[in-house]
């Protein structure tokens, strides 16, 4: 079709009627698009339908895909789902909710265009981007979180600001392809998504997206992450590390947080904050800290807002939450390390743990990550679909460490006995008038007591999604602590 894409009377599909469907309808409706809503839910069409909302099915706007001038999907649609293989093939513009945020708020319908200080990465998005919005609020700017975190773009578009501190998953990305932040971080790149891109060059490209503004910051004790960074379209590249900075870098030296990247007055270098102030554990949130602060200093936040920030923050729910002290043993609920690369980076974080892991990998490899973890094992509970996985990387680079596997449902017919081998218990979990997660997160974490001793931390950091088991990683992190109080007392 020749007619723009956001003209009025524009004929523009959307996919999904989540949240994200939802914020962007809200934001077409002013713009007098004739807009369609496809889901596959049929009482979700009922409703919007009664709600004055064309609506129709995915697999019929596939078929009448060259009817519309643009297709504005949601980010859980993946580049293989019918209706975008069928628009992408018909030449249909395909705009993620980012996109259209972008477009609209240079175009000025918001008022003047807001600077946008983007963070990517395999893990500690949310971390790195909260502590960002602090520094900057710290400061006394007038600044949005939003994106990935919970507020979608198009939302926060609406409120008044100069800046948008903007987490952004590799999806929304994806479908992203004019976003120019005025600074953007990668954080860190693993496997993880894998069974939504195409392959790991795709989800890498679409991650090196937030590098194409003016300023670009990566992580340079990630290989995969510091190689984007003499690729990086931005006039200003910045480096992070956790050892001392060289020129234009970030990084430590004598227990503090050194910018030597975006200069000081009469200084080549300007400390920021001593890293006993971080309230994140190990490396995790040196690094998390170090690539907030880099976005924060790339709009002239002062040292002492950084430092005050970071001394006031509070890690959000399920990201290294400690849930309680019983006998000598801590216990933390990482739920949200739900790829194998946070998994070992949270492992890292304490010195003796026993590891509560499994779920769904998502494609990706678990072997590194324990390879890498190992030293700090001290034993293992196993759940979840691809737990198998996990037992076979145990076995390969901890074969002394006590593992104990928990199986359910029609898994459990496979075991004549409750155990099998010295190291590796094998234990049946019986789910009858309880809810699947609640009893095996209590078996689980009666499991780690078990394995555990005073001065351990039993840690909840599965390395994969929880929806075999859970309805979400907050359900796995709050079965886990109530499993906790109820097990302990």
């Amino acid at each position: 079709m020749t007619l723009h894409p956001l003209a009025p009377g524009a004929p523009v599909l959307i996919t999904g009627a989540g949240v994200t469907g939802q914020s962007v309808l809200a934001a077409l409706r002013p713009l007098d698009v004739a807009a369609t809503l496809c889901d596959d839910d049929a009482d979700t069409r009922r409703r919007l339908t009664d709600a004055g909302v064309a609506t129709m099915s995915s697999s019929d706007a596939a078929a009448r895909i060259s009817d519309y001038a643009l297709v504005v999907t949601s980010p859980g649609f993946p580049p293989a789902a019918p209706v975008l293989v069928a628009a992408a093939a018909a030449g249909v513009p395909i705009w993620g909710d980012v996109e259209l945020a972008w477009r609209l708020d240079m175009a000025g319908r918001y008022g003047p265009p807001r600077r946008w200080l983007a963070v990517t990465g395999t893990n500690g998005k949310t971390t790195t981007t909260s502590m960002l919005h602090a520094m900057l609020t710290a400061a006394g700017l007038d600044a949005t979180l939003c994106g990935n975190i919970g507020t979608p773009v198009l939302d926060a578009l609406q409120q008044p600001g100069d800046l948008l501190a903007v987490e952004l998953s590799s999806f929304q990305l994806h479908w992203a392809p004019s976003l120019r932040p005025e600074a953007g971080v990668v954080l860190n790149i693993a496997e993880d998504h894998l069974d939504w891109h195409p392959s790991m060059a795709d989800y890498i490209a679409a991650k090196a997206r937030v590098l194409g503004g003016r300023v670009a910051v990566v992580g340079l004790d990630d290989p995969r992450a510091a190689a984007l960074l003499s690729g990086a379209a931005a006039p200003v590249r910045v480096g992070f590390r956790l050892g001392e900075p060289a020129a234009g870098e970030l990084g430590v030296r004598n227990g503090q947080l050194i910018d030597r990247a975006f200069g000081c007055a009469g200084a080549d270098e300007l400390a920021l904050a001593p890293v006993s102030s971080l309230p994140v554990p190990g490396p995790v949130g040196v690094l998390d800290a170090l690539a907030a602060a880099a976005l924060a200093r790339s709009v002239d936040v002062p040292a002492q807002a950084i430092a005050d920030a970071l001394a006031g923050f509070r890690v959000g729910r399920h990201r290294g939450e400690v849930v309680a002290v019983v006998d000598g043993i801590s216990y933390i609920d990482d739920s949200k390390a739900t790829n194998p690369h946070a998994a070992e980076a949270s492992v890292r974080a304490y010195p003796r743990v026993v590891w509560i892991a499994g779920g769904l990998l998502k494609g990706a490899s678990v072997d590194a990550a324990v390879a890498g973890m190992a030293s700090r094992l001290v034993g293992a509970v196993l759940i979840g679909r691809d737990r198998a996985n996990f037992a076979e990387a145990l076995a390969r680079h901890a074969p002394d460490l006590p593992v104990i596997e928990l199986v359910t449902g029609e898994d459990a017919g496979m075991y004549a006995t409750a155990e099998s081998g010295v190291t590796h218990v094998t234990r049946v979990v019986t789910v009858s008038g309880e809810p699947l997660g609640s009893r095996v997160m209590a078996a689980a974490v009666a499991a780690a007591r078990d394995l555990a001793n005073p001065g351990d931390t039993v840690l909840l950091a599965p390395a994969g999604a929880s929806f075999d088991q859970f309805s979400g990683y907050a359900d796995r992190g709050d079965q886990f602590a109530a499993a906790v109080h109820a097990t302990t007392g």
